[in-house]
């Protein structure tokens, strides 16, 4: 049995709609956001100048073709383990993402990053979901 749903469209390197999205993600995440240089349309933030409160990461959700469910992972921080299933595209190569793992801190109700990424063949992803628009400490 074939475990990912687009075997045809990776062997033709298109991975579609997912792809094209993610790649949109990973522009906007990758913004020089101290180069206050910016004007116009395409300005990464809103205002005039981009002070602490700016967004650096869109968490997303990403759902297995075959059965819907979410993609989630083990992650460990500090002692705390779980499982996540939101994440932070950190690169894309032809048909896989490389993520990193969120997890939501209890004590802020924010997301965290974590240092633990998972690779994921887009052949085998079906949806995607946007959360809202976040700061995420990456040091």
């Amino acid at each position: 049995m074939n475990n990912c749903c687009n075997e045809e469209k990776k062997e033709k390197k298109d991975c579609g709609c997912i792809y094209d999205i993610l790649k949109k993600i990973l522009l906007l995440q990758q913004q020089d956001f101290d180069n206050e240089s910016y004007s116009g349309c395409d300005k990464p933030y809103l205002g005039p100048v981009c002070t602490s409160v700016c967004y650096n990461t869109r968490p997303i959700q990403l759902f297995n073709c075959s059965t819907g469910a979410a993609w989630s992972f083990p992650y460990n921080v500090n002692g705390t383990t779980g499982d996540t299933d939101v994440f932070r595209i950190e690169a894309l190569d032809e048909c896989c993402c490389t993520c990193r793992l969120l997890y939501l801190d209890p004590t802020t109700n924010q997301y965290t990053n974590t240092n633990e990424f998972a690779t994921i063949d887009l052949g085998c992803v079906g949806a995607i979901r946007c959360l809202a628009d976040t700061f995420i400490d990456l040091c």
